[in-house]
């Protein structure tokens, strides 16, 4: 039991430290309808990092950091650009994010060639290194995520009121372009520090996973999260606990353990009523 706390504490501490953040924005995510955006902003930041080795900077460099930063950046100034009202839209915004992520990957593909650690780098951002996760890296990545939540919490009315009642935001007349930069900006963030941790793989299905399973059972913005929260907590203990029993690799056998909790969720929901639509002050 002292071998599995002692290997183990530090991912699972790195786990709830990504789930606090992960399972919120996730709920926006779900909310809006843009599923692969955590994808096209992780393979922008990607793209940043890879181009970071062609001025010999370090990934995990602050400067390192800067361009990753500067390529999510951009993602979101895109995906706010190519945002339009809904009625009229005339094509869906998930086509949009799909091209900026093919591009991305293309392009990464491209500068990696030109540099010998390039493939290497382009794999660490897919599966992350979260079982050797140290202190110092949980202690920044909650410093930055704490910079987020905060944010988001000052903004939240913004936020929410967007994510789940579009066409409340529109006949506000608000500017949707500048909240949604300012929000894929933060989220794009909070991506650039979690991926190297925790990989792409790992980082969606954070994202995703815990958020669409709530849907399944309630609309209420605090129910959401509860069982966001919950949900993520439990299957990643169980996933890190049965990575040691098992001796398999931790990120995939956490995303595997996720796929398998929203199958059980499923099931468990049949029948149930479908839920009401969310409202921002609840």
């Amino acid at each position: 039991m002292s071998d599995i706390l002692q290997l183990m504490v530090g991912p699972f501490v790195a786990c709830m430290v990504l789930i606090a953040m992960l399972a919120y924005l996730g709920i926006h995510i779900i909310a809006r309808e843009v599923i692969f955006v955590d994808l096209s902003l992780a393979q922008m930041a990607a793209l940043g990092s890879t181009c970071a080795l062609l001025f010999e900077v370090a990934p995990d460099s602050t400067l390192g950091y800067a361009f990753s930063l500067g390529f999510t950046t951009l993602g979101a100034f895109i995906f706010a650009m190519t945002r339009t009202s809904s009625k009229a839209r005339r094509v869906p915004q998930e086509a949009i994010i799909g091209i900026v992520f093919v591009v991305a990957s293309a392009a990464a593909i491209l500068v990696a060639t030109r540099s010998p650690t390039g493939a290497e780098q382009i794999k660490d951002v897919l599966v992350g290194s979260i079982l050797w996760v140290t202190a110092d890296t949980i202690v920044k990545l909650a410093v930055v995520f704490v910079a987020v939540g905060m944010f988001h919490w000052f903004l939240r009315r913004r936020f929410l009121t967007i994510s789940l009642h579009e066409r409340t935001a529109e006949r506000e007349g608000w500017n949707i372009k500048l909240w949604d930069f300012l929000f894929y900006s933060s989220f794009g963030l909070a991506i650039t520090v979690a991926v190297p941790v925790a990989g792409v793989l790992l980082v969606f299905t954070f994202l995703v996973v815990p958020a669409v399973i709530a849907f399944l059972f309630t609309r209420k913005v605090g129910r959401l999260l509860a069982i966001s929260w919950g949900v993520a907590a439990l299957t990643s203990a169980v996933g890190l606990a049965m990575s040691f029993h098992l001796d398999l690799p931790t990120g995939p056998l956490i995303v595997c353990s996720f796929g398998l909790a929203l199958l059980v969720s499923g099931l468990l929901c049949r029948g149930c009523p479908v839920p009401n639509a969310p409202s921002v002050s609840e």
